[in-house]
């Protein structure tokens, strides 16, 4: 039985109340495919449209709201739909499985370079226009996000520990589904030993990357809206990549075939967690074919090396 952890895109899910709720019901399809499959499966979800949206309507009020408490909303909003959805979706499968969503903090350091230049896009998109008013008017900086229209940028530090790990592998290791890290998990700070909110979004691949590490899951999963990664992207000579090696990816950013605010978070947590050799690997593919992917029938496969890609 392997043990794998599944990165969900916020957008994914849509910007409304009904949109989330049916797109829930999809994604649980894909989760309970891999559950039947006999796989410990741990959620890690996006946030990106659901945590610009409550910042926004928070901070309409007569407070500010940082945005780890965003962050926090977020995980139990997204939470609340993902449990009940795969829940339903197993019941009417008659599997017998927990699903447990864990309010996750993230570790990350102060001394982080995303503190000085915030590049994680969240919220609604506006046009260039839209987007330079808000930022005459608020002093926040908005930037434009792979040719979809301008968004807000926070900093968005790498994760350097995560403060509930032990917890959700005792609940993988037992059987349950957990949703974790949601939205990247609240940023904290450890100062001495006490744990301390900071104002950023971190990415939830690079979480569920650092989560696949720390709880030595065998497979990371980056779910998303393509079948496969593709170097020269909406380009006449565009080709899909059935696998790549850590080095070879490196190769592809050199050449810069993978937007900054798309893909390439992706395919840099995919390196990440492939680097950490032991024939470790992750595999990026659309939602709704996971199950085909673990069987390498679709998706970009990403491995340390060649001879780690016979092991699938």
């Amino acid at each position: 039985m392997s043990t794998i952890v599944v990165a969900l895109g916020g957008n994914a899910l849509g910007n409304n109340v009904g949109e989330q709720r049916e797109n829930a019901s999809i994604a649980a399809k894909s989760i309970a495919d891999l559950v039947e499959q006999g796989h410990n499966v741990v959620i890690v979800h996006g946030n990106g449209p659901q945590v610009g949206i409550i910042k926004k309507l928070m901070d309409a009020g007569d407070f500010i709201m940082p945005m780890p408490e965003c962050t926090a909303m977020s995980q139990g909003y997204i939470g609340y739909h993902l449990s009940q959805s795969i829940g339903n979706e197993l019941k009417r499968r008659k599997i017998q499985k927990d699903v447990a969503c864990v309010l996750t903090q993230v570790i990350v350091s102060k001394d982080d370079p995303a503190f000085e230049n915030p590049t994680k896009p969240i919220g609604n998109y506006y046009s260039e226009a839209e987007a330079a008013g808000l930022m005459a008017e608020t002093g926040a900086k908005y930037a434009e996000d792979a040719g979809r229209g301008w968004r807000l940028v926070v900093p968005s530090p790498k994760p350097v520990g995560i403060v509930e790990s032990r917890a959700i592998k005792l609940l993988a290791d037992g059987g349950a589904i957990v949703i974790a890290c949601g939205g990247g998990g609240m940023p904290v700070l450890d100062e001495a030993g006490a744990l301390i909110g900071v104002d950023a979004v971190i990415d939830k691949d690079f979480a569920a990357a650092k989560l696949a590490e720390i709880i030595s899951a065998d497979f990371l999963f980056i779910l998303t809206a393509v079948d496969r990664v593709k170097i020269n992207f909406n380009k006449p000579n565009e080709m899909p990549l059935a696998q790549m090696t850590v080095a070879e990816a490196k190769q592809y950013i050199a050449e810069g075939h993978f937007a900054p605010g798309s893909m390439l978070p992706k395919v840099e947590a995919a390196m990440a967690f492939a680097s950490r050799g032991l024939a470790k690997k992750a595999i990026i593919s659309s939602l709704t074919r996971a199950a085909e992917a673990i069987k390498g029938k679709c998706g970009t496969i990403i491995v340390a090396t060649l001879q780690d890609e016979k092991r699938l």
